[in-house]
């Protein structure tokens, strides 16, 4: 195949690559990085403008968009979320309408904060949300997606959990203490964390590639999510940590404000029903085994 991703040197992108490449495909990466070398394999552009219509593109896989995690959601972030997600998926199917032929898949990011702040209920890919920002955000970006499918391109969107891995991503701010002897939950510790090891997400992204007969909305998380303190828990055991404290909630919304409630102090208890139903095998199912592969890397 020769696939076209964006966000393709982030936190996951980077990775999927890689693999891409393995399996003896070709891609071209969107990004904003300059001086990035291309070769026979791998392709940098930085815009989409400059591929051409008689382009043979299979796939696109679209992981563009800000962090929804970094700093304190103003009007002007939340345009800046909602902009660098709509905008690069409409400028996909702008190019998508002007290929010669259109690409077969496109495979894109959402996340479960489509589901908004739950308490303990499993949720599969048919439960029902709570409105919010962050499920009007996934709605939306959805619904750009979506749109491919009147080209005839299959489409597969992307619910995203907390993806770890101990090169960047969430893992990083979760462990910081513990090299102190100190582990941190926050809040109450009550809230439903709905993780997922990068490896299995990459894994689960090329298995939808190459299963025709996918489509629709999946949940990419491990399929055993634990509560906040449950991973504080199983972390200071790993870690040998002295005490577990809270990082109180109040501070939190004080320095976070809607952020904090959203996605911090609340969660989801998300389950990969339909990834699962497809044969689809986690290498990691467990934070019993994904913690120790993590602390080893």
């Amino acid at each position: 195949m020769n696939v076209l991703i964006t966000g393709g040197t982030g936190f996951i992108g980077r990775v999927l690559v890689r693999q891409l490449l393995d399996q003896g495909h070709s891609v071209v990466v969107l990004t904003r990085q300059s001086g990035l070398e291309s070769n026979d394999s791998v392709r940098y552009v930085q815009a989409l403008d400059s591929l051409a219509g008689d382009e043979h593109l299979d796939a696109f896989i679209n992981l563009a968009g800000e962090s929804i995690a970094e700093g304190r959601w103003t009007a002007a972030r939340k345009q800046a979320l909602i902009n660098s997600r709509i905008d690069t998926t409409r400028e996909l199917r702008a190019l998508a309408q002007r290929l010669d032929t259109a690409p077969r898949v496109l495979l894109s990011a959402s996340a479960i904060g489509f589901y908004g702040p739950q308490d303990h209920t499993p949720l599969d890919e048919n439960a029902a949300a709570v409105d919010c920002f962050s499920h009007q955000l996934c709605v939306a970006w959805e619904a750009e997606a979506d749109r491919f499918s009147a080209l005839g391109t299959r489409v597969c969107v992307l619910r995203l959990g907390v993806v770890l891995d101990t090169d960047g991503g969430a893992f990083e701010q979760l462990q910081q203490s513990v090299q102190f002897g100190v582990a941190t939950y926050l809040g109450t510790g009550g809230q439903w964390l709905s993780w997922v090891h990068r490896e299995d997400v990459v894994a689960a992204m090329l298995f939808l590639l190459n299963h025709d007969d996918a489509s629709g909305a999946y949940n990419l998380t491990a399929p055993e999510p634990v509560t906040n303190r449950q991973f504080c828990d199983a972390l200071a055991a790993e870690k040998s940590a002295f005490i577990t404290l809270p990082v109180p909630g109040l501070l939190m919304r004080l320095a976070l404000g809607e952020l904090a409630d959203e996605l911090l102090l609340t969660g989801q208890r998300v389950q990969p029903a339909r990834l699962q139903a497809s044969g689809f095998a986690f290498r990691y199912p467990t934070l019993a085994e994904a913690l120790p592969a993590l602390l080893a890397s």
